[in-house]
C-alpha cells in the first residue's frame, strides 16, 4: 500500500508514521505537511502549506489517506480559523485524493462529533464526517477518540490536567470516558486502512483505550 498521511507533525499522526513505516503491508508513506519529519527511505514529506492546496499537487496519491488534522480555538486564533483546519483542509484534500482514484479515507474525529450539537467544536467535526461521507469513498472510516494522551509538541494545559485526573480515576470509568494513548488511536487508524471493510464505520473511544 502506498498511504498519504496528513498532519503526521502532530501527537497522533506522529504515531502513525512511526506505526506505518514498520509496517511491511505500507510500501510507501507521503506526508506533505509545513514542518520537516526525520528522513526514511519510504517517506516521502513535502513542505507544504495547507492554505496554497490546489488539489494538482503531485504529492496526492496514494491507496488510502489517514487524516489527522487537527487544532484548537485557542491556537487556532479564531473560530473561523479553527473550522479551516479542522473541516476545510481535510476535506479539500479529501476530494482531491478521491478525483484521483483513491477508495479509502480514515478520519481522526472527536467524540461527540455530531452537525447539530449545540457546541461549536463538535460541530465542525460532525460537518466534516457528513461532507465525507457524502464524498462516496468505497471505505470511510470515522475513528472518534475522546481525552488523547501523550506528549504533544505543542503544550495544551487544560488537556494535561484532565488527563491526569482521568488517568487516575480510569479504572473505575466507563471505557468511553477513559484516556485514548495515541499510540492506540493510530494502531486502530493504520487497521482500519488496511483492513479497507466497504462502507462507513464509525469506531467510538470505548474501542481506543490501553
Amino acid at each position: 500500500m502506498e498511504l498519504l498521511l496528513v498532519g503526521a507533525s502532530g501527537l497522533v499522526g506522529g504515531e502513525v508514521l512511526k506505526q506505518a513505516l514498520a509496517d511491511p503491508r505500507v510500501a510507501h508513506v507521503v506526508a506533505p505537511g509545513r514542518r520537516p519529519l526525520p528522513v526514511h527511505p519510504r517517506l516521502e514529506a513535502p513542505i507544504f502549506d495547507f492554505d496554497s492546496l490546489t488539489g494538482d499537487e503531485p504529492f496526492w496519491r496514494g491507496n488510502a489517506v489517514i487524516c489527522t488534522l487537527g487544532t484548537t480555538i485557542k491556537t487556532a486564533g479564531s473560530r473561523e480559523a479553527f473550522a479551516r483546519v479542522d473541516h476545510d483542509y481535510p476535506l479539500a484534500v479529501a476530494k482531491a485524493m478521491h478525483a484521483r482514484g483513491t477508495k479509502i479515507f480514515v478520519l481522526n474525529s472527536a467524540i461527540g462529533a455530531d452537525a447539530r450539537s449545540p457546541f461549536f467544536y463538535s460541530r465542525v467535526k460532525g460537518r466534516l464526517e457528513a461532507d465525507l461521507t457524502a464524498i462516496g469513498f468505497s471505505s470511510l472510516s470515522l475513528v472518534r477518540p475522546g481525552l488523547i494522551g501523550g506528549e504533544r509538541v505543542e503544550r495544551r494545559r487544560g488537556e494535561a490536567v484532565a488527563g491526569r485526573i482521568l488517568e487516575a480515576v480510569g479504572p473505575i470509568l466507563p471505557r468511553r470516558w477513559r484516556v485514548n494513548p495515541a499510540p492506540v488511536i493510530a494502531r486502530v487508524l493504520l487497521r482500519c486502512a488496511l483492513s479497507a471493510a466497504a462502507g462507513v464505520h464509525i469506531i467510538g473511544s470505548e474501542e481506543l483505550t490501553a
